[in-house]
């Protein structure tokens, strides 16, 4: 099933989505996360999106501004595509290959849940920034809570998959990053996730002898291709990364994982590392990013001019004076 969250007539909906577009909405239910929180992972989703199909149809998804599937209770962003390690270090850090630790663990950051936007949702250039990137990535969505899991285990915390757009501030990420605390406001004002979220059960069948789902990922910039890869071609697979994040603490119904940027072009910075120049340019308002994952569908944004940052002084230089 595929379920979206929308808005219509000034009333916020979750619906089931037809194949030819129709939304036909779950009765009382306006949030996808608090469904998930109540319902027992994917078969608990699925009974309900079941019990909507008993319900009269309500508006095609064409006439609907579509929202975020949910609203994540938290993200964590992997890096799980060797390729894109590889470029970006080069384009951000000035550093060549991947480092071994890279290949001990599937690293991830927390980034902001509390800026999250969805299909054809304009995206603000962040405060300060003049290098904006995109990044395609596949969010997995978990539907049942669960500690120290093993990736067997996790396969039945995962409800669904959501295309997931990383949006970076490259300027500042590469200024942040030297202090050694990985980026905050570099990732901080935009993650888009949609158009829907298609549960777990879909993509099955595109599951390769290996663990990992082959499904085709393409990158477009005003309508122009500039990345194409494998959703296979993750050094880890979805379970693993579940269990590496459920390790010591809980995973939480409506949490979001995102499986780090594809390679081959999934970002402008990998390109601009193996090119050795910004070729394309960073992204300016009005440039229109479009992600394609087979199986999950088609999430475009427009970027748009955003705000000037409020200014702030330099740290002060203290004199350490002690009590």
């Amino acid at each position: 099933m595929r379920f979206a969250a929308y808005e219509h007539r000034q009333r916020r909906r979750v619906a089931v989505v037809e194949e030819d577009g129709t939304l036909l909405p779950l009765p009382g239910v306006q949030s996808l996360t608090a469904l998930l929180a109540e319902t027992d992972g994917l078969p608990g989703l699925l009974a309900a999106g079941a019990a909507a199909l008993d319900v009269p149809a309500g508006p095609h998804v064409s006439q609907v501004r579509l929202l975020p599937p949910l609203q994540p209770a938290s993200v964590r962003d992997f890096v799980t595509f060797e390729e894109h390690v590889e470029g970006v270090r080069r384009s951000v850090d000035g550093a060549a290959g991947v480092p071994d630790q890279w290949y001990a663990a599937p690293t991830f950051y927390f980034t902001n849940p509390h800026a999250v936007y969805g299909h054809l949702d304009d995206i603000p250039v962040p405060p300060g920034s003049s290098v904006l990137d995109f990044e395609l990535e596949v969010g997995v969505v978990i539907g049942r809570e669960g500690r120290d899991l093993t990736p067997a285990a996790a396969r039945d915390h995962i409800v669904g998959y959501t295309v997931f757009n990383d949006w970076s501030a490259r300027d500042l990420q590469s200024a942040e990053m030297k202090v050694g605390l990985g980026p905050c406001k570099g990732k901080d004002t935009a993650t888009t996730l949609g158009p829907c979220l298609v549960t777990a059960d879909e993509l099955e069948p595109h599951r390769d002898d290996d663990g990992f789902l082959r499904l085709a990922l393409t990158a477009e910039i005003n309508g122009e291709v500039v990345g194409e890869d494998l959703l296979s071609n993750m050094s880890w697979t979805f379970e693993e990364m579940v269990a590496y994040a459920s390790r010591g603490t809980r995973v939480v119904p409506g949490d979001v994982l995102g499986s780090g940027t594809c390679g081959n072009g999934g970002c402008l910075a990998e390109l601009w590392g193996l090119r050795g120049e910004q070729s394309p340019p960073p992204l300016k308002p009005g440039d229109t990013v479009t992600l394609t994952v087979e199986g999950v569908g088609t999430l475009t944004n427009t970027v748009v001019p955003g705000v000037e940052p409020v200014p702030l002084p330099a740290g002060r230089r203290r004199s350490r004076e002690r009590p």
